[in-house]
């Protein structure tokens, strides 16, 4: 007896078609799964015959082999512990249903019911593309499943029920509209601009690092405000597009991180690792890699506090990804690559006591040791830092002054009016902001007149900068000008990009 039914896989965030084959035959008594199966697939032999038992079907001793097409790719996950069990019920006659136009996921509880799976959300766009009509997902994955149009998505909570389902005999639950939720950012409503006191060259460049997606370093003694500063940089990010929103949850869905009853993630990604973090949790590892923090905060912001306490190997990591906005992390069993188009957000002291440089207290550490903790940080991790920019001391009068500051929402429209022209501006690319430009776009939208580049010749000589730094300074003048709705980049333009370059020598080449 032989029987097939459609599934779906997962490696990485890319989906890929299964055909589960089932054959039963006389024989010595054996259940083999082959395919190229991993552990917790080969583990499903044992899933897969006890929540038969236990939803009321037989499971004869006989010859039972369970190929998992195509071969050539490994499968991973207990994803395939349903369609293993409905591709053996047809196959032993004890259900009757056309599998051609149907795909199954999920996995197998022991008593028949049927838990979630991560990447859910890939899968099943996986399975309307390639034309399914029906796909049957765990009770657990509806919320998620809820996005995709164009198929018709059903909720599963057990085995039993599904195979009365496809007999005629009850319904399952339709996963429509009505599963649909979005998750904000609760933080937002809390965490504004205006509770910042001071610092205003400091929330300029941060609006500016909003604006254009720029890569920002904050350096500045203890309690000036960095971390103050940092968490309130989502309230200014404008919003997420339906396609972010898409593949960031796609991201979550893989991670196993989505929240249960979330369908989409609107709000911005905002990731703050302690600097104990590994080089795996950051860029992402295990046996079967996982997205690291670098990838969980695609399309939001990656928070680095106390930069140099980071370990030498997480810093170097980052510096591909940041060019490439993705990451590779190879294992022996596998190579996976996930996105991480993100905005680095980094704080820093700038020696271990915190006070090198300050206008009123006094360096407590020893000669050579603010420059040797400087050091940590690398000349091209800092070069791949846009925006470098210096967070003093508060004053006593702007602490005790009531008035509040500029509020995150004003802030926000001048950073949502300049996207907007950067939307305009790329519009049919794959760029999504000034940031992200490539060296052709940045040479088609950043031209300068004769002024204004013999000013940038002039910072570029005195300051020592680097090529790459040379093409992020133009980059951040386009994003300038956009603030300042301006179609061409002006010699005040440059001359507030170059400034965020100024720290370079200041502190790291003293």
């Amino acid at each position: 007896m032989f029987a097939k039914v459609n599934s779906v896989g997962l490696f990485g965030m890319n989906a890929f078609s299964v055909l589960v084959e089932t054959s039963i035959e006389n024989g010595m008594p054996k259940f083999e799964v082959v395919g190229l199966p991993g552990t917790a697939v080969s583990e499903s032999r044992e899933r897969v015959r006890t929540a038969a038992k236990n939803s009321g079907f037989m499971f004869p001793a006989s010859r039972i082999t369970v190929n998992l097409a195509p071969g050539d790719i490994r499968k991973e996950g207990p994803v395939y512990d349903l369609p293993i069990l409905m591709s053996y019920l047809l196959a032993s006659r004890q259900a009757s249903f056309d599998a051609s136009d149907k795909a199954f996921i999920g996995e197998l509880s022991l008593d028949g019911r049927v838990r979630p799976v991560q990447g859910c959300l890939s899968m099943v766009i996986h399975a309307f593309e390639q034309g399914f009509k029906e796909i049957y997902v765990p009770e657990g994955n509806a919320y998620e499943c809820s996005v995709v149009k164009g198929i018709t998505a059903y909720s599963v909570p057990d085995v039993r029920s599904l195979v009365e389902h496809l007999a005629g005999k009850k319904s399952l639950t339709v996963i429509d509209s009505s599963f649909y939720s979005e998750s904000g950012n609760a933080l937002n409503d809390v965490l504004d601009f205006a509770d910042v006191k001071g610092q205003f060259e400091a929330k300029r460049a941060l609006e500016v690092a909003a604006a254009g997606g720029h890569n920002v370093l904050m350096v500045g003694p203890p309690g000036s405000g960095k971390s103050m500063l940092a968490k309130r940089i989502p309230s200014i990010l404008p919003e997420m597009t339906f396609e972010e929103s898409l593949e960031t949850t796609k991201l979550y869905s893989v991670a196993g991180m989505l929240g249960l009853k979330t369908s989409l993630i609107t709000a911005r990604p905002f990731r703050a690792p302690h600097h104990s973090i590994s080089s795996a949790g950051l860029a992402g590892g295990g046996q079967i890699p996982r997205p690291g923090e670098i990838s969980l905060a695609h399309n939001g912001v990656l928070f680095l506090d106390e930069l140099p306490e980071f370990s030498k190997q997480s810093l170097e990591g980052l510096r591909q990804p940041l060019e490439n906005g993705e990451i590779t992390v190879s294992r022996s069993i596998m190579s996976l690559t996930y996105p991480c188009s993100i905005m680095l957000v980094a704080a820093m002291n700038p020696c271990s006591c915190g006070y090198y440089g300050h206008p009123t207290k006094r360096c407590t550490c020893p000669p050579g040791a603010p420059q040797k903790y400087l050091s940590k940080v690398s000349g091209p991790l800092l070069d791949r830092l846009d925006i470098h920019v210096e967070v003093p001391p508060i004053e006593f009068d702007n602490l005790s002054n009531d008035l509040p500051g500029e509020s995150s929402e004003e802030i926000r429209k001048r950073v949502n009016a300049a996207r907007l022209i950067q939307q305009k501006r790329f519009s049919g690319s794959a760029t999504a902001c000034n940031a992200k430009m490539t060296p052709e776009e940045t040479r088609r939208y950043c031209k300068l007149n004769d002024e204004t580049k013999e000013l940038l010749k002039k910072g570029f000589n005195t300051m020592g900068l680097s090529a790459r730094a040379y093409d992020k300074i133009l980059r951040i003048a386009r994003t300038v000008a956009d603030l300042d709705g301006s179609v061409d980049i002006r010699k005040e333009h440059i001359m507030e990009a170059l400034q965020y370059r100024s720290l370079d020598k200041k502190y790291w080449t003293e």
